[in-house]
């Protein structure tokens, strides 16, 4: 539907179909209803113009390729009743700006912000558990990360990354966390800690002051090798 520029979905839907608006290439703004529960696979993919989308509390899931491609996206609520977000999720959004991720959101499928270049700061709650592979890749503005993940699987945000904040909840630090951020300078870890993983700070070159609790019981391998300032 190339000529299509809005759409509202009324509060009687509860699921928006795989491929619903697919290439919807003139689409600028969607409403979604608060009876819908879930987003399918690439329900919105290459809505180029896409440029607001309002997602109610009401959805659990956001689907494969749900708004890939959507390259005038500027910015996203993901709301706290969302507790996946699909693999490609939001790849190559290359617009978006700002992405805020909603506090039951346990699963960041792989490559979900691929290429979202415009983003320039994240922030992951404390519910993800999994960040899948290259979810963040090819983000390569993003220089400030807050981590309130309280027990979840590695994952690495670049070596451009300036500030790397650390939430009170955080239980451990995952290996390789943050493994060649060449650019961080310093790092405070708060005592709810009890571990940091292997390689958790390896080739932090200018890494010159770290705080480290009387919580912390384990220290893996290499965590902080060559760390040379």
């Amino acid at each position: 539907c190339s000529k299509l520029t809005s759409v509202t979905i009324g509060e009687s839907v509860t699921s928006i179909g795989s491929y619903a608006f697919l290439g919807c290439s003139s689409l600028t703004s969607v409403t979604i209803g608060e009876s819908v529960t879930s987003i399918g696979a690439s329900a919105f993919k290459g809505c180029c113009k896409l440029t607001s989308v309002t997602i109610p509390n009401s959805v659990t899931r956001i689907g494969t390729r749900a708004f890939c491609d959507c390259s005038s996206l500027a910015s996203i609520t993901i709301p706290n009743s969302v507790m996946v977000i699909g693999d490609d999720a939001f790849y190559d959004c290359s617009s978006l700006t700002s992405v805020t991720i909603g506090e039951s959101v346990t699963s960041i499928g792989s490559s979900a912000f691929y290429n979202c270049s415009s983003l320039t700061s994240i922030r992951i709650p404390n519910s993800v558990t999994s960040i899948g592979d290259a979810a963040f890749s090819s983000c390569n503005n993003i220089t400030s990360v807050t981590w309130n993940a309280k027990n979840c699987n590695t994952y690495n945000f670049g070596s451009q990354v300036t500030s790397f904040e650390f939430g009170n909840e955080v239980e451990v630090v995952p290996s390789s966390l943050c493994k060649g951020m060449e650019k961080l300078t310093s790092v405070t870890i708060p005592e709810s800690v009890t571990s940091i993983g292997s390689s958790a700070f390896e080739g932090c070159a200018s890494l010159t002051s770290v705080t480290i609790p009387e919580s912390v019981t384990s220290i893996g391998s290499s965590a902080f090798y060559n760390c040379s300032s």
